[in-house]
């Protein structure tokens, strides 16, 4: 069984307008109260569960085909550690890229 992964292209700016059923929708639960929502078939979310969490651990992000000039010494010293040079260069951009973030 081969997974077929679909995306969908969402403008923010000019969503379609929301049916009369949807506009009743949201309004019955925006008239419920907190209280009334029945939780008892959630597991309780111990400080166990938090403790053993992982961010990110689902996220595979993108891949987007370009051309990068890079200097013939460096891509020689990424290409003689062996298979995967590309990887290596995504994860090289990636560390500095998170580190320039914090």
């Amino acid at each position: 069984m081969s997974k077929k992964t679909v995306k969908h292209e969402v403008d923010l700016a000019s969503l379609p307008p929301l049916s009369e059923k949807q506009k009743a929708e949201l309004a019955a639960l925006t008239a419920r109260a907190d209280g009334e929502v029945d939780y008892s078939d959630l597991p309780p979310l111990t400080a166990e569960f938090w403790k053993n969490a992982e961010r990110g651990k689902y996220y595979k992000p993108t891949k987007t085909s370009t051309t990068v000039r890079i200097d013939s010494d460096v891509l020689a010293w990424l290409r003689s550690q062996g298979k995967g040079y590309q990887s290596r260069i995504n994860a090289i951009l990636r560390r500095e890229m998170l580190s320039s973030i914090k």
